[in-house]
């Protein structure tokens, strides 16, 4: 069992340096329309305002499931891993609260530190994908809690 947490530990320790690398550190060219936009700081503090955009007005398929589904997955991998080596984090008010404050944390410092856009919609389909990542956990949990293992 503390091999089992010394893994998943080191999983997640590896997912929060790969978060904040591609979060904070590599340039994305979605952010502020990459050389073609406009560039410097920008923020959206309009909920579901960007999702919105995004959406209808992408001229290709790929973008909207690309921006807006990659956000919800970013974040899945966070929902799973803390609730397997912390037991609060199981809990649906405490992962909420975790994934809304990491996602805040992240969005202030993309608008103080670099050139990426501050979006309220990232930190709705952050949460989102803490949430889903916790409900897999909850659900992988309780399989493996009502399988039989037979030895033979």
């Amino acid at each position: 069992m503390r091999h089992q947490k010394l893994i998943f530990t080191t999983l997640f320790l590896c997912y929060l340096i790969a978060l904040f690398y591609v979060t904070l550190f590599a340039w994305n060219y979605g952010a502020s329309l990459g050389p073609a936009g406009p560039g410097g700081r920008n923020y959206n503090l309009i909920p579901f305002r960007s999702i919105y955009r995004i959406a209808v007005f992408s001229p290709q398929l790929a973008d909207p499931i690309r921006i807006l589904l990659g956000n919800v997955v970013l974040f899945m991998p966070l929902g799973f891993l803390l609730p397997a080596i912390w037991s609060k984090a199981r809990r649906f008010g405490v992962m909420i609260g975790i994934g809304f404050s990491i996602s805040l944390f992240i969005e202030v410092s993309q608008f103080l530190f670099t050139q990426r856009v501050a979006n309220v919609d990232d930190l709705i389909l952050n949460t989102l994908g803490a949430s889903i990542g916790l409900f897999i956990f909850s659900i992988v949990r309780w399989v493996k809690r009502r399988t039989v293992y037979i030895h033979t």
